[in-house]
């Protein structure tokens, strides 16, 4: 066994946190060694969101081909070669690989990478690779999750697809079964569904997205509904058998019973953390359910060991990833400077997209006082109107005027939540958004839009009380 010198920080797992953590420390002249299994990237490159969006653009076009005469063009249905879609992914993929997450770029910063061995904590400060010990001041935990597997009978020996799984295919599948509700499962979907293959999606609730506004989830199915869409809610699933070379899902609905038949079985219930094979119960590092528990500062229970990112069970999304890792590293060399975790904005990459930040009304019932919600009926927006779009819905919630919660469905949602994520971080009420000039004509206008709106109807109610 092969000691090293020392290292200022050791970086197990170069996903979306690892690299960020390994970037911000190397640009504060640390001395850093990333570790990883596999190539740099993670699940963000290669089955995650590189891969997802670049299938959503090419439905785009597709949808658009088919209704261009919406806009006073020929419309046409391409013929669509899956295949062809698929080597186009892989080309935005390897162009990502390339450079942002190259592992020469992260070299030439002065990163020393240990790639293709796994690496396994042999003590608090020290990880093993293939035959070298590693020595770290500090150490960051970063290896992620993996698509969870539900306990439905004769599902593995059927076979299935995951996100790790369905973009490594030279292409897809033309008819699929999507197990879950959630926003992979239904991204791909409407994609899919959009390039021409017929699908359908089974959900154990009454609701997708249980974690949305209802309003804005049942309106979302609806589209998607309009678009070809299957959509089961309520399905208690019981069993998969492989019939004739063909996939079936059987279960019930309201007591009846029901069967479902594709290619293939698409299974997107949720993400375990990857803990297994770290060493962490040889250094006695704690691990929980849902992952390895931390605190504010993203600290572990043993000094010096620090976690981010999806294995830690939080909020399973890049950016929160990236944020974390930026923030443990400030933490670990620079005590007292990172900051709590505010606000986190997300978005559902649907057409139209759903965005959302803070409480949603349900939880702002149940934990403040003096909840109010707006927008529910605002105005056709005018850059929906020329763009030919339905305009967006906003839901947008107070507590003692103080804005809590914003929810978008609409076209380019994701980039309007920001807005507000900003208003609930600043404590903002909707008069300072309402007396912030809006560019004309943009989405982000219904926003001013809407608090303007709130604020008439304040005013209003303010003169009537005040005539009793």
């Amino acid at each position: 066994m092969v000691a090293d010198a020392r290292y200022d920080l050791v970086v197990v797992g170069l996903g979306s946190a690892g690299l960020v953590a390994c970037e911000f420390a190397a640009r504060l002249g640390l001395r850093v060694v990333g570790v990883d299994a596999a190539s740099p990237g993670g699940d963000c490159l290669w089955s995650g969101c590189v891969p997802s969006k670049s299938l959503i653009a090419a439905a785009a076009v597709a949808h658009r081909m088919r209704h261009a005469d919406r806009f006073g063009l020929p419309s046409s249905d391409p013929s669509v070669d899956l295949k062809l879609v698929w080597d186009r992914i892989a080309q935005v993929q390897q162009e990502f690989a390339e450079t942002t997450d190259s592992p020469g770029r992260l070299e030439a910063m002065g990163v020393e990478l240990l790639l293709g061995r796994p690496g396994r904590l042999v003590a608090p400060h020290t990880v093993q690779v293939g035959d070298r010990l590693i020595r770290g001041r500090k150490l960051l935990l970063c290896t992620g999750g993996r698509p969870l597997e539900p306990p439905i009978p004769g599902l593995a020996e059927a076979g299935y697809l995951t996100s790790e799984t369905f973009f490594k295919r030279p292409a897809p599948p033309r008819e699929l079964i999507f197990i879950g509700g959630g926003p992979i499962c239904l991204e791909l979907a409407q994609a899919m569904r959009r390039l021409g293959c017929e699908v359908t999606v089974l959900e154990l609730a009454e609701q997708l997205l249980g974690h949305e506004e209802p309003s804005l989830s049942g309106a979302l199915a609806d589209v998607l509904r309009g678009e070809g869409v299957g959509i089961e809610l309520g399905v208690r699933l019981e069993r998969v058998e492989l019939r004739g070379g063909r996939k079936v899902v059987s279960g019930s609905r309201l007591g009846v019973n029901h069967s479902w038949e594709a290619d293939e079985i698409f299974v997107g219930v949720g993400r375990v953390p990857v803990v297994s094979g770290l060493g962490l119960e040889d250094v006695g590092v704690t691990v929980g359910a849902s992952g390895i528990p931390v605190d504010t500062g993203l600290r572990t229970n043993v000094p010096g060991v620090y976690a981010c990112g999806d294995v830690t069970g939080g909020l399973l999304f890049t950016h929160v990833a990236g944020h974390e890792a930026a923030r443990a590293v400030r933490g670990m060399f620079f005590p007292g400077s990172g900051r709590a975790l505010g606000p986190v904005p997300w978005c559902i990459f649907t057409e139209p997209e759903l965005a959302h930040v803070g409480l949603t009304e349900a939880e702002a019932l149940g934990r403040k006082h003096g909840v109010q919600v707006w927008g529910t009926d605002v105005e056709p927006s005018d850059r929906s109107r020329t763009d030919g779009v339905a305009s967006p819905h906003l839901r947008l919630i107070t507590a003692r005027g103080r804005l809590v919660g914003a929810h978008i469905l609409g076209p380019h949602a994701g980039e309007v939540i920001h807005e507000l994520a900003l208003a609930i971080s600043q404590g903002l009420k909707l008069g300072d958004l309402a007396n912030l000039v809006h560019a004309y004509p943009t989405y982000a206008g219904s926003v001013g839009q809407v608090a303007a709106e709130a604020g008439v109807a304040r005013a209003l109610r303010l003169k009537w009380l005040m005539r009793r």
